[in-house]
C-alpha cells in the first residue's frame, strides 16, 4: 500500500519540532495535533500546483502556527522563531542547488552545534524523498552516510535511521553507514535494529575494547577475531548473511582512483 506523501511530510516535520521544542517528555498531543494541522493547511496549495515555487519553507510553518487559537500553537511558533527570522535560519529557504543530480553530497560540517542535529534530520528527509522519486521512475538509490554513530545520538535521528534501514530496500534504496567510532555506534540503542537490517558488514581493524563488544554483538569466534586483530591495511572481514570470510584487499597505489581516494596527508600533500 503506496505511503501518504502529506502523511510522511507531516510525520518529519513532527520530528523536527520535537527536536526543537519537545525537550524531555517529547511533544504533547495537542501540540502534535495542531502541528499536523498546519502541515496540511501549508502543503495544500503545493499538493493542487505541484511546482517547485509553492513548496513551504519553515517561515509558512510558523505564520500558520501563529495564525492558531491554541496557545500551544503560539508556543512552539516562539521556538521556531530563532530558525525562522532569528540567527539561525539556514534552513528557512528554498534550496539553491541542484539536487537532482545523479550524484549529490550533503556536507554538515560547518554547520554549528545548534543547527547540526536539525541539518541531519533534513538530510535524511531530502534522502528520503529521493528514494521516493526515484522508485517511482524504477531506479535505485545508494546512501552512504560518513560518521554514522553521529545520527544515533540523537533520539529522533536515530530513529529515522532505523526506519531508512527498515524501509529503504522496499523502496529500491541501498543504505550504507560508515564509521570508526564503534564504541559509539554500538551504544545506541536503535543499533540492534541496525545490524538486524544489514545483509552486508565490511570491517578492518579494530581495537581490542570494540573487538569484544563485536564478538558478542556479531557472535565472531576467537579465531575469526584475529583478521581484525592489529590487520594491515586492507585486511579484514566480511560479513554477508551468514556467512564471515577474512579478505586481504591490496588497491594498486600507482592508479588515479588511489590518488583520488586517499585520505593521508602526506600522500594528500604530495599530490597538491
Amino acid at each position: 500500500m503506496p505511503c501518504n506523501p502529506l502523511s510522511l511530510k507531516s510525520d518529519f516535520i513532527l520530528s523536527l519540532c520535537e527536536l526543537v521544542v519537545g525537550g524531555r517528555d517529547g511533544l504533547q498531543p495537542i501540540e502534535k495535533t495542531v502541528i499536523d494541522r498546519a502541515v496540511r493547511q501549508i502543503y495544500q496549495p503545493f499538493l493542487n500546483d505541484p511546482i517547485p515555487e509553492k513548496l513551504p519553507v519553515l517561515g509558512d510553518l510558523y505564520n500558520a502556527l501563529l495564525s492558531m487559537d491554541e496557545k500551544e500553537a503560539r508556543h512552539i511558533a516562539t521556538a521556531l522563531e530563532i530558525y525562522v527570522t532569528g540567527s539561525l535560519n539556514v534552513f528557512n529557504h528554498r534550496t539553491n542547488v541542484d539536487i537532482t543530480n545523479r550524484l549529490v553530497c550533503f556536507d554538515i560540517k560547518e554547520l554549528g552545534k545548534q543547527l547540526k542535529k536539525l541539518g541531519m534530520l533534513i538530510v535524511q528527509d531530502q534522502v528520503w524523498g529521493r528514494v521516493t522519486a526515484n522508485r517511482a521512475a524504477g531506479r535505485s538509490t545508494r546512501y552512504y552516510v560518513d560518521e554514522f554513530h553521529l545520527l544515533l545520538r540523537e533520539e529522533q535521528t536515530a530513529t529515522y535511521s532505523v526506519e531508512i534501514w527498515k524501509h529503504f530496500r522496499k523502496w529500491g534504496g541501498i543504505p550504507t553507514g560508515i564509521t570508526q567510532n564503534v564504541k559509539d555506534l554500538l551504544g545506541s540503542r536503535e543499533v540492534e535494529n541496525i545490524f538486524e537490517n544489514s545483509d552486508f558488514i565490511y570491517m578492518l581493524n579494530q581495537a581490542s575494547g570494540d573487538r569484544q563488544i563485536l564478538a558478542q554483538k556479531l557472535n565472531i569466534s576467537p579465531h575469526q577475531l584475529s583478521h581484525v586483530t592489529q590487520s594491515g591495511e586492507g585486511e579484514g572481514l566480511l560479513f554477508y548473511g551468514n556467512v564471515i570470510l577474512p579478505f586481504v584487499d591490496r588497491f594498486p597505489k600507482d592508479t588515479e582512483l588511489y590518488r583520488i581516494m586517499t585520505t593521508k596527508p602526506a600522500e594528500r600533500a604530495e599530490n597538491k
